[in-house]
């Protein structure tokens, strides 16, 4: 085959498993998205940094391991922490043993809101995720988000701590 007449793009096949992966990248954040606005006033992505705080000790992480954990820049991160510091969800501070790092705390009513919003948003993840699939599809689509998650950046992946 010459370079005129080679196929451009992804094999039918492939093209047709993207088109179903790219449809799931635009959806499901636009409906988690919705449900937490309308439930709680969050965004997904702030959510997000809310349960990475949650799972802390004493609720305080760095910005910086903050970010990793979101996989998000400071940049975006700190515009999230300041629209929830805000609300009083969260609260920055300087580390006192190292003047150069900033901690994020949730607060209190950042865990009260999170408490409350939690539920009806893990029960949409159940419904949208979980239940059109069967429980070996569930540990399936697991070994393959993490696999692609470190095709795109090899550092391990954030992972909810583990409960007994």
């Amino acid at each position: 085959m010459d370079a005129d007449t080679a196929p451009i793009g992804l094999e039918p096949a492939r093209l047709a498993v993207w088109a179903s992966v790219a449809t799931v990248l635009e959806r499901l954040p636009a409906a988690l998205d919705a449900q937490l606005q309308r439930d709680s006033g969050l965004a997904h992505f702030e959510h997000g940094v809310m349960y990475a705080l949650s799972t802390a000790p004493e609720r305080t992480l760095r910005m910086s391991t903050l970010a990793g954990y979101a996989s998000s820049t400071l940049s975006r991160l700190s515009r999230a922490v300041a629209r929830l510091e805000k609300k009083d969800l969260v609260r920055r501070r300087i580390d006192p043993s190292d003047g150069r790092v900033t901690l994020a705390t949730l607060t209190d009513a950042g865990m009260a809101l999170l408490v409350q919003s939690t539920p009806a948003h893990h029960a949409l993840v159940e419904e949208l995720v979980f239940a059109p699939l069967t429980d070996a599809q569930v540990r399936q689509l697991g070994v393959i988000a993490e696999r692609i998650a470190r095709a795109v950046d090899p550092a391990a992946p954030w992972s909810a701590p583990h409960t007994a």
